[in-house]
């Protein structure tokens, strides 16, 4: 009987003991865990955290090489309006760096008449073109207020992707057709991506135009 009794009093013991515990850690007096505030951050911090997560995916996306390198003209920043000069059947980054819509997909362009839908260049945006590159006066079919990114691939009819490209010399505007043709066919024979194609346009479509078959 004794021992039953030993027995039982030693686990009333533990038992008082542990709800004398819970009961200092409820009122503060053992911090047994860190205050719930140091855990999960107070809902008036997110609004710092999330810009800082933001800018810390577009580093980790150029680290991967996924991003265009410095020395690229992002599409649809324009840095100059005036002034603009253009060289070997190239336009002038600063001026015309490119710009597409940016919800536009490869079915949409793919879609016969799908150009003709969106062309959208009012002649005052045309006049302006031709102001900012310097050119007051010209001869019928010497120059063409082009898409740099055509709007078979994508491109937009804002100013940043149009600029005067004269037919001569060689290669001209008419080869500059034939560039965009073959890269819209590529896309739409899923043999390259749209975004491919915008970017290899934009960027240097003379490139393409020598590597092209023919």
């Amino acid at each position: 009987m004794s021992r039953r009794r030993s027995g039982r009093s030693s686990g009333l013991d533990v038992l008082i003991l542990l709800i004398a515990i819970f009961a200092l850690w409820y009122l503060g007096r053992i911090p047994l865990l860190p205050p719930i505030s140091s855990v999960i951050p107070q809902v008036g911090q997110l609004g710092t955290l999330v810009p800082q997560f933001l800018t810390v995916v577009p580093q980790a996306t150029s680290a991967l090489g996924t991003a265009p390198s410095s020395s690229e003209q992002p599409l649809g920043k324009r840095t100059r309006t005036s002034g603009c000069t253009s060289a070997n059947a190239l336009p002038d980054p600063a001026c015309t760096p490119g710009a597409v819509f940016p919800d536009v997909t490869a079915p949409q362009v793919c879609t016969p008449g799908y150009s003709s839908q969106v062309r959208d260049v009012p002649s005052a945006v045309t006049s302006r073109v031709y102001s900012e590159y310097g050119i007051a006066s010209h001869e019928p079919g010497q120059y063409e207020v082009d898409h740099l990114i055509p709007l078979e691939l994508g491109g937009s009819n804002g100013i940043a992707n149009l600029w005067p490209e004269p037919a001569s010399p060689s290669p001209g505007f008419h080869e500059k057709d034939q560039v965009e043709d073959y890269l819209h066919q590529q896309v739409c024979d899923g043999a390259m991506s749209l975004q491919a194609a915008q970017s290899l346009i934009a960027h240097d479509w003379l490139h393409v135009y020598a590597t092209m078959p023919k």
